[in-house]
């Protein structure tokens, strides 16, 4: 039995200064940061997820409801979709990719990003988005869901953002899934004031909320 802790969408865009961003993004990156120094030897496997948007569809909207629909953010290959500066990656073994030409929240929608295509922030010049490569979209393609089966993963520990979306989609996923779930809710941060309604729906969803 092996654990993994999947670190959610700790992206610039979602983080102070963002296109979307959620205050405390940028403390929530530094915590992740320090609570892998402190514990990283208790998880097998550490990965993260990443929005990673070509042309998501209604997702973006110029007038969005902020529900179903938001300012661009996370757009493949630009800076904001990269994970923030204060989030260690040293100890991420596998990114994730999720919402390349729809909405995506859980991370169990996202597909395993090649080693050399883990994303820098920078476009070499005459690239646009949706020109990059795209993953995941053949029968060959390893989702996040297949990829901690093949690490024998039983217990996932889900942290990132945001609490209310993202945070809350891969967490319930991972429960239908089968794995037994914790969140760690100081090392989450999320778009309403009021968490709440968020962090019981996942408790009544069977995820261990911490």
């Amino acid at each position: 039995m092996s654990k993994a802790l999947i670190i959610v969408d700790v992206q610039n865009d979602f983080c102070e200064g963002g296109a979307l961003a959620v205050e405390g993004g940028a403390a929530v990156a530094g915590a992740i940061s320090d609570y892998l120094d402190a514990n990283h030897q208790h998880f097998d496997h550490i990965v993260a997820t990443q929005d990673w948007h070509i042309e998501p569809g209604a997702h973006f909207s110029d007038e969005p409801d902020y529900v179903d629909s938001w300012p661009p953010h996370c757009v493949a290959g630009t800076k904001g979709a990269e994970l923030h500066e204060d989030l260690d990656d040293e100890y991420i073994q596998a990114y994730f990719r999720k919402g390349q030409f729809t909405a995506a929240y859980s991370g169990f929608e996202g597909v395993l990003a090649p080693e050399d295509e883990v994303p820098t922030g920078e476009l070499a010049p005459g690239t646009t988005p949706a020109s990059l490569p795209v993953t995941g979209v053949d029968d060959e393609a390893i989702g996040l869901d297949d990829w901690l089966q093949s690490h024998d993963v039983e217990d996932v520990v889900v942290v990132g953002i945001a609490s209310d979306y993202c945070v809350r989609a891969t967490a319930l996923d991972a429960v239908q899934a089968g794995y037994s779930v914790t969140v760690l809710r100081k090392l989450t941060v999320g778009i309403a004031e009021d968490l709440e309604e968020a962090f019981t729906e996942m408790e009544l969803g069977g995820v261990d909320v911490q």
